[in-house]
């Protein structure tokens, strides 16, 4: 014969299994939940695919190499949802600061570091902005270096959350009289005398079809370097060196330019207008002059 469980304790088994079930459901509901910090910082799903600021073949640029100044510098963004519409950099001893005008005013705060790190950082540590006379928001940032990805966090005053951004400040962007002589070899520095030479060169910009014949001429005249640059297409009219307007030197073929040659081992920038599109367009490039290349 089965015994008969009394009923107060069938009620108290059943109630004890609920109260399991119930604190398993609630340890499981804590486990799952964001913390205060995470809760702060903006996952994958909230913010556009970054892109890589960081170009092959940079080598990042200490302060100490920038002369005291300031000076115009183009700023990349890893984010179209950040961006940097003007900016000037001021170097000082051996220090950078940067003024960075931003394309909008949904930001609230910059981090120097990662939003994770940012969402756990008391506020003192954080950048606010100022408002210029546009209305425009400004941010004033340190530098660690020039063509270096540099991390910085944005506060999005909408969203109020963190989000991951990378910048860089573009060492071609500023005039060659920016550096210090031991970055960038001249005429002089190299000991070049008058005569004709070959040397490498490297042209990076634009889309990344064009190119240019290297190792090119170079033609070093009282004291001055000028090389001949001849351009994988026969669409381009014109050239701009240093805010001078070059014409080719010769309309046969490809476009063939002499243009001066401003440093070597540095990254000079050039513009070069095209005539291939449905309309001229001048598309910024730069050009490298291997030093290490110079041959007689």
């Amino acid at each position: 014969m089965k015994k008969k469980i009394p009923m107060f304790l069938t009620i108290l088994l059943l109630c004890t299994g609920c109260a399991k079930q119930q604190n398993t459901q609630t340890d499981s509901a804590i486990a799952t939940m964001p913390t205060a910090e995470n809760a702060l910082v903006a996952n994958q799903d909230e913010t556009v695919a970054p892109v890589d600021v960081v170009e092959q073949g940079m080598t990042p640029i200490d302060g100490e190499l920038v002369l005291d100044g300031d000076y115009q510098v183009t700023v990349d963004s890893s984010s179209s949802m950040f961006q940097i519409v003007s900016c000037t950099l001021h170097a000082e001893k051996g220090t950078l600061t940067a003024d960075m005008t931003m394309s909008g005013t949904g930001y609230e705060w910059l981090f120097m570091g990662t939003a994770e790190q940012a969402s756990k950082s008391a506020e003192i540590e954080y950048i606010p902005f100022t408002e210029n006379a546009s209305g425009e928001h400004v941010f004033t940032i340190p530098v660690t270096a020039l063509d270096a990805g540099i991390s910085c966090a944005a506060f999005s005053k909408n969203k109020q959350k963190w989000y991951d951004r990378t910048i860089l400040f573009r060492a071609d962007s500023l005039p060659i009289t920016a550096f210090d002589d031991s970055l960038v070899s001249t005429v002089q520095s190299l000991g070049l005398t008058d005569g004709e030479y070959s040397i490498d060169v490297l042209l990076e910009g634009g889309s990344g079809k064009a190119s240019v014949t290297s190792p090119a001429k170079l033609r070093i005249q009282d004291g001055e370097a000028f090389a001949e640059i001849i351009w994988s297409s026969p669409n381009y009219d014109y050239m701009i060196v240093n805010g001078e307007h070059y014409d080719p030197v010769s309309t046969d073929g490809n476009s063939v330019f002499e243009i001066p040659v401003i440093g070597f081992n540095y990254k000079m920038p050039v513009s070069a207008d095209t005539t291939a599109m449905s309309t001229p367009h001048e598309i910024d490039y730069t050009l490298y002059f291997d030093a290490a290349t110079l041959t007689s």
